[in-house]
């Protein structure tokens, strides 16, 4: 199996269990507000969908792709906000279906670009295993916001370290989105999975340092928890302003969560 392969298999994976979620869900709970301002349970879905489509898009029509983003460069984060009319009249049965098509969709999509050829993209060009781990980001964070929603904990497995190798690489988004310069020092990352594996990266000797379980370092950098309600820590003054603006997305940051916003949900 291919790391793409991987990557896709869990992205899967990880739709069906939040499939499961919101499958049973009442016409009431699909209009429940969730976390994100403005936003109900549909309108997550909606915005999974929509990026799930774009992601397909970009992988199986570059041109199409192209066309759909050329509108959107100057603000991306309006767009998506616009995208989800799209989906406004939908009823629950039909906006589930059409995620569930696109979710299907997207991982055929990915998996059917040449070896070695990237996918355009909203800023640069990723490589399709990249872009499969953007999705897994997608879900977990609005996958979250459900759940917060609906006062119920998700399983969390070792497929999550595509989000963490997803955050390690986009390190510098909370600093760009802040118009900041990203530090020229690497970072040591030791996240630990919930296996117990350590999930390793950069090098060992760097002064700055995060440690922490990989549930709340993927919390983190999706901005759905506040860094005082996770056990993320962090060595080195670099390191340490890090955590207050981390996130793995471009474009603006949002409000974030607030230090105990939410009560610990029973496993």
């Amino acid at each position: 199996m291919t790391a793409l392969d991987e990557v896709l298999r869990d992205l899967a994976v990880e739709g069906d269990v939040l499939d499961r979620l919101v499958a049973g869900l009442s016409p009431e709970q699909w209009k429940a507000p969730t976390p994100a301002p403005g936003w109900t349970i549909a309108d997550q879905i909606a915005h999974l969908t929509f990026i799930f489509a774009l992601a397909k898009t970009a992988a199986s029509d570059a041109e199409a792709f192209q066309a759909l983003v050329a509108g959107a460069k100057d603000d991306f984060d309006g767009a998506v906000n616009a995208a989800l009319k799209l989906y406004e009249n939908d009823t629950p049965e039909v906006l589930l279906g059409k995620w569930r098509a696109e979710r299907e969709a997207v991982v055929e999509a990915l998996a059917a670009v040449p070896e070695g050829q990237t996918v355009p993209w909203l800023v640069n060009p990723l490589p399709p295993v990249i872009l499969a781990c953007a999705g897994i980001m997608e879900q977990f964070a609005h996958g979250q916001d459900i759940a917060d929603a609906l006062g119920v904990r998700l399983e969390r497995t070792d497929r999550i370290k595509h989000l963490v190798l997803f955050a390690v690489l986009t390190r510098d988004f909370g600093y760009l989105s802040r118009g900041l310069t990203p530090p020229a020092t690497e970072f040591r990352f030791e996240i630990t999975a919930p296996s117990g594996e350590v999930l390793a990266f950069g090098p060992e000797d760097s002064p700055q340092r995060v440690t922490g379980p990989a549930e709340d370092f993927c919390l983190l950098v999706t901005r759905r928890r506040h860094r005082d309600d996770l056990a993320v820590a962090a060595s080195g003054e670099e390191a340490e302003h890090w955590l207050s603006i981390a996130q793995a997305y471009r474009g603006p940051a949002g409000a974030g969560r607030t230090p105990g916003q939410f009560a610990p949900v029973p496993a």
